[in-house]
């Protein structure tokens, strides 16, 4: 990453989840991934464009392979699967690759007209 650019989809760990993500005070959208999963690839460029335009929704990603704790406690049996989070719960989750235009429809009530 050249100096000066922000990753728009951060890095969270179980260590971190509860602050970052439970106690955020915007909706969090959890992309659980792994870095040998194909489709997980092709999902992040998607949830990068969303959150280069929305200050609605903060992005994050875990790892589910090096932080298995909040995989294992949402539920989380495939991936990609991402999870919206407002008001420290799950709110929408969409499960396996799929188009943006999916992503914003599952997530319009928190995107809203931003994206």
């Amino acid at each position: 990453m050249a100096a000066g650019n922000v990753a728009r989809v951060r890095d969270v760990t179980d260590a971190g989840f509860e602050q970052e993500v439970l106690r955020a005070g915007k909706p969090v959208a959890v992309d659980f991934w792994a870095p040998w999963c194909g489709p997980c690839k092709a999902v992040h460029p998607i949830l990068e464009q969303l959150a280069g335009e929305t200050d609605a929704v903060e992005f994050v990603k875990l790892d589910i392979d090096e932080n298995p704790v909040n995989a294992s406690r949402y539920g989380v049996l495939s991936i990609p699967t991402v999870i919206l989070f407002a008001d420290g719960r799950p709110q929408q989750t969409v499960v396996g690759a799929r188009r943006r235009s999916h992503y914003e429809r599952a997530w319009s009530a928190w995107l809203g007209a931003a994206v």
